[in-house]
């Protein structure tokens, strides 16, 4: 003998068949959004291709700081003269392609600005600036690289402590006032692969890749809404 099928009542149908339809609504806007996203990241792709590539410029000048943004400016490929300041070099924690260690901050003065170029990464073994003498370059020296926008309070669940003199982010503002460097610019840029003498730092390391998940983000809240429709269905029809 079959079991009789369990009854739904109407109003319990009917929160079921709602509930599952709001979810099916929230699905496909989370895959519109997520389909802007694609379209956005490909664009920031394409923009930082182009401006990494391109023939260097001169980094911009306190009359163009107020204008700056990551969106236009970010990885711009840029070139700048002056002196290292290398007393007042920051260490900042860095995980590479060679390994953990730290990235080399060091203020270039200009004759106009002052602004902390990315040097290079260093290991643990070469953390102490005598270690690695043979790549403080006195005298001026021109640089080239990429303009990258100040990484503000700390970096994955770790926020930098002046203080201790202990850095997980490039905060170019903290940096600066830590190291009472004056007409300070707003951004930092990463030293391109030119070898220092010595062979530290290590430049050139920049990561430019951007992961690209999006379509398969999409695709995934599309099927759920989907489903939550089909599911809407079938309890609507339960008698």
């Amino acid at each position: 003998m079959t079991a009789p099928r369990p009854v739904v009542r109407p109003v319990t149908r009917v929160l079921l068949a709602s509930m599952l339809l709001v979810l099916a609504f929230a699905g496909v806007g989370l895959g519109v959004w997520q389909v802007e996203r694609r379209a956005w990241k490909h664009a920031l792709i394409d923009a930082v291709e182009t401006r990494s590539t391109s023939p260097a410029v001169a980094a911009p000048g306190p009359d163009t700081w107020s204008g700056l943004s990551a969106q236009n400016d970010g990885y711009r490929r840029v070139t700048v003269t002056g002196t290292f300041l290398h007393d007042a070099e920051t260490l900042v924690q860095a995980v590479t392609d060679l390994g953990g260690g730290f990235w080399v901050l060091t203020p270039l003065e200009g004759d106009r600005f002052t602004v902390l170029v990315n040097r290079g990464f260093v290991p643990s073994a070469k953390r102490a600036s005598a270690s690695r003498a043979a790549g403080n370059v006195a005298g001026p020296v021109t640089i080239t690289g990429l303009l990258r926008i100040a990484e503000p309070k700390g970096g994955f669940l770790r926020t930098n402590d002046p203080a201790a003199d202990k850095w997980y982010s490039r905060d170019v503002g903290a940096i600066a006032a830590a190291r009472g460097l004056e007409n300070s610019a707003p951004y930092f840029i990463d030293a391109d692969a030119t070898a220092n003498p010595g062979g530290y730092p290590v430049g050139g390391l920049t990561v430019v890749r951007f992961t690209d998940n999006h379509l398969v983000y999409a695709l995934t809240w599309f099927a759920l809404a989907i489903g939550c429709v089909w599911g809407a269905n079938m309890v609507w029809r339960r008698r």
